[in-house]
């Protein structure tokens, strides 16, 4: 099967991006993208490259390794080989005096390597730019992200209950279900966007490991293995009957990615506070994505949702404790945390085709993080689930 993404796919993001450009940055003269995953998103391929968008010329993406890979995979239409800069430099001409790059992604150190041969004078963003193009998927991304729904969920609805087996080590399960993802089709890789974010599989936890602190924004914890590496799973914390076990992660084909959690009630059922919180967590997702429709604003979404909430439900929703995250869901994409986000702030109406999860979670004292997670698209009827219909806190006794 061709992997390789449609030439008209490539032509209709780079116009899109000028078009945002041009209504956002009037006066740019050229954009530079160093970032893998708008790199990938605007030609095809991921390569060691700078893709530079001059205002008034075509494209060019310049690849020093691999140049021969990027010819094999990619429809761009005009890839060139470069030792250095300088060969990007000469290629170009004369420089703007502002380039627009990803601030958010350009390490300092590699800025003044460009620098060297495109002495421009002054740096701007195209961060918002680039992931406002992205937030909107042509019918060739959402097919793909079907897919990683499906395996999704299969292997987290169907599959993982078998799993569980009493004395095992979240380590266990979580290596279990990241070979049972691979298997059935994940790319084997979850990207986000937020800086220093790394995961293996997601966030998992049994009990109230699933309320440890992390530096990661979600309302979910997670103990990991170590200090040092505060993924996956810990090895030393074994199932035991009665717990609450806690799975969150991304799949990917492709390089798209759904998110979904889901959660598993292991030997006995859970306190009934902790059964009612999550079904109320259930019935907030099944209400925000009825809003999930075009020309909806996310802020105004999120202040509807949370404005019908009940005082008390609403101590330690998404999140515990003074650990709570001040989102409802979040685009999903070429990476799990885009744009836009069911948040204040968030002002721009939603668009047909955009891919939001959605995640009300609420952590309970002496049990764990219930509630729920699914990936939807916004739709006229409102959001479509590709994640499975599950609701979860799935009996395995």
């Amino acid at each position: 099967m061709d992997q390789r993404t449609p030439a008209s796919e490539l032509r209709d993001r780079m116009e899109r991006f000028r078009l945002r450009m041009d209504a956002e940055n009037p006066s740019w003269e050229a954009a530079a993208i160093f970032g893998r995953v708008n790199e990938f998103y605007f030609t095809g391929t991921m390569q060691d490259a700078v893709l530079l968008v001059p205002r008034s010329d075509e494209a060019v993406l310049w690849v020093r390794r691999s140049y021969e890979r990027a010819l094999d995979e990619s429809f761009f239409p005009d890839i060139q080989p470069m030792k250095s800069y300088r060969d990007a430099a000469a290629g170009m001409g004369t420089c703007p005096e502002t380039i627009h790059l990803e601030t958010e992604v350009v390490p300092l150190a590699l800025l003044e390597r460009f620098r060297k041969h495109f002495p421009f004078r002054e740096v701007k963003p195209l961060d918002a730019q680039a992931a406002k193009v992205r937030s909107k998927k042509s019918a060739y991304e959402l097919s793909l992200m079907e897919r990683a729904g499906r395996i999704h969920s299969h292997v987290l609805e169907d599959c993982v209950p078998g799993m569980l087996t009493e004395g095992m080590s979240e380590a266990e399960l979580g290596g279990e279900i990241f070979s049972r993802m691979v298997r059935e089709g994940h790319q084997g890789i979850t990207r986000f966007g937020m800086f220093g974010t790394e995961m293996v599989l997601g966030q998992l936890g049994f009990g109230e490991n699933s309320l440890y602190p992390t530096s990661f924004d979600g309302p979910g914890g997670c103990r990991g293995a170590a200090p040092g590496a505060p993924v996956l799973g810990n090895h030393d914390r074994k199932l035991r009957s009665g717990d609450l076990v806690f799975v969150d992660c991304g799949c990917g084909v492709q390089g798209y990615h759904t998110d979904k959690t889901v959660t598993y009630m292991f030997g006995r059922p859970l306190p009934e506070e902790a059964n009612e919180a999550h079904h109320r967590c259930v019935e907030v997702q099944d209400e925000t994505a009825s809003m999930l429709r075009p020309g909806m604003v996310p802020a105004e979404i999120y202040e509807t949702i949370l404005g019908g909430l009940e005082p008390a439900f609403l101590e330690n929703f998404m999140g515990f404790g003074e650990r709570r995250v001040q989102f409802l869901g979040h685009g999903v994409g070429l990476q799990v945390d885009e744009m836009p986000v069911i948040a204040r702030g968030f002002d721009e109406p939603l668009e047909e085709g955009m891919v939001i999860s959605l995640e009300p979670k609420k952590g309970i004292a002496g049990v764990g993080m219930v509630g729920i997670e699914n990936t939807f698209v916004v739709s006229r009827g409102g959001g479509r689930c590709i994640t499975g219909a599950n609701a979860g806190l799935i009996p395995v006794y």
